[in-house]
């Protein structure tokens, strides 16, 4: 056991009127951590710690704010000096701690790891083209100076996201993204970091295209396209649900394909985690199309609204169109609730028994509402897919799209390549980041053993 080290650490209330908390150990640079942080730290390590480390204060009746946080402050002190001590070599701690981290205090720069590149920051790259636009901002496919490795780059305007209330959006796409799940059909973060005026994500790259700009090109799939890509996207959805996440924003502009033909799923900005087997929200969110009817009712759901959504994909990839489409949201709202699904005998019975059973109104009566996705792993429809062999990527895919190099754009919306990119607002030399933004408290991110390899996917949804 090492000696207890100094612990310094001081109450900042951010603009959410959530307190921060400023941890420095020792003579090392600052950490700022949330009460929530520590808790999941306490409930990690109670059992290797000394009885005398007590569970976190909690708000007792008619406490005032300031009395509490103080108890917790001398809380956070005491746990610090305890698990420094105990398990100074544990790799978690030293991460939560920013321990031995030269990290430099400008969240712009972030430090990669010993291998190839040493720093990474907006002005390490070259933006070549714009992949895609949103309500915040942008993606664009760059190029690392150095290493010459390709990766889309999603820019996002701090100013744009605190107008619109969506902080709370962005870091939830930011904590699945750094939970760094290693699943092929879900897309990758490699590198977060931010200066005073933007966001930045740096993705796995793939112009493959959207899913949505190729089925409108051809109208509609045949059954065994729709399958192959259904498959990918359900195996994603059964992942993420076993990871307690609810993905909630299921859309042919979420999909996207590799170069070898293969779907991706990418934007978690309406992810909410922490949702058990029995886990319930109420959060009225996602795109009108494919809402499910219980989140149009406003009633509370669960990771089933995920299974209506996938059954309303695979229906447009059939048909060409969401079921129960009108361009009057109110009267598709409607119909989403209260009309029958219709589907033409022009497919097989398997499509239209899992269809059905996807777009069952009654969420308890939906397929996947009790066994997730073993359920539609076990359907006939799915029978003719090897899902090892499809998670190893060794089925050929029915459509492969033609890309002759890592920078072709040719399957990118044309509408997004033409916008031109002002690298000076981009890239800005004046202005890193030397104050502590309270709204986005632990942005910086590093995957870990990431040596700038070409990544396989990229997001191209800002």
């Amino acid at each position: 056991m090492r000696k207890p080290p100094m612990v310094n650490c001081d109450v900042i209330v951010s603009v959410e009127k959530k307190p921060i908390f400023t941890i420095r150990i020792d003579s090392g640079h600052p950490v700022e951590r949330r009460m929530r942080d520590f808790e999941k730290m306490y409930l990690k390590f109670k059992d290797c710690l000394p009885f005398s480390i007590a569970a976190l204060p909690k708000k007792k009746f008619l406490q005032a704010e300031a009395k509490l946080q103080e108890k917790r402050r001398q809380w956070i002190v005491a746990f610090t000096q305890s698990l420094v001590a105990n398990h100074y070599d544990n790799e978690e701690v030293r991460d939560f701690y920013a321990l031995g981290d030269q990290q430099e205090k400008d969240e712009s720069h972030v430090d990669l790891g010993p291998k190839e590149i040493t720093t990474a920051c907006p002005a390490d790259f070259d933006f070549l083209t714009t992949l895609g636009k949103g309500s915040f901002g942008r993606v664009f496919q760059v190029m690392h100076k150095e290493s010459g490795k390709i990766y889309a780059m999603k820019v996002l305007s701090k100013e744009h996201i605190r107008r619109k209330n969506e902080v709370k959006h962005v870091m939830a796409e930011l904590s699945v993204l750094k939970a760094n799940f290693r699943h092929p059909f879900l897309v990758s973060l490699h590198f977060s970091f931010q200066n005073k005026e933007k966001l930045y994500f740096v993705l796995d790259h793939l112009n493959g295209g959207e899913l949505f700009t190729h089925l409108q090109k051809e109208k509609h799939f045949s059954e065994p396209r729709t399958r192959f890509y259904s498959a990918q996207i359900a195996s994603a959805l059964g992942y993420l649900h076993e990871n307690n996440i609810v993905y909630r924003d299921l859309k042919p502009e979420n999909l996207l394909l590799d170069k070898h033909g293969y779907v991706v799923l990418t934007d978690f900005g309406l992810c909410k985690e922490g949702m058990m087997p029995n886990s319930l929200t109420s959060t009225f969110c996602g795109t009108p199309e494919y809402l499910a009817p219980e989140i149009i009712l406003k009633k509370p759901y669960n990771v089933a609204v995920d299974w209506w959504c996938l059954g309303s994909v695979m229906y447009e990839m059939l048909y060409g169109l969401p079921p129960f489409y009108s361009r009057d949201h109110n009267e598709m709202y409607n119909r989403i609730v209260n009309e029958t699904l219709k589907i033409k005998k022009s497919i097989s019975t398997a499509s239209t028994d899992i269809i059905t059973g996807l777009l069952q109104k009654d969420r308890n009566k939906r397929m996947g509402s009790k066994k997730d996705f073993k359920e539609l792993e076990e359907h006939e429809f799915f029978k003719p897919i090897d899902w090892e062999k499809l998670l190893r990527h060794e089925i050929k895919a029915p459509f492969i799209p033609h890309i002759d190099n890592e920078t072709d754009v040719r399957n990118i919306a044309e509408d997004f390549v033409k916008i031109k990119i002002n690298p000076a607002s981009l890239a800005p030399q004046n202005l890193a980041s030397t104050h502590q933004d309270h709204d986005f408290v632990n942005f910086t991110y590093v995957q870990k053993h990431d040596t700038m390899t070409n990544g396989l996917h990229a997001n191209v949804q800002a």
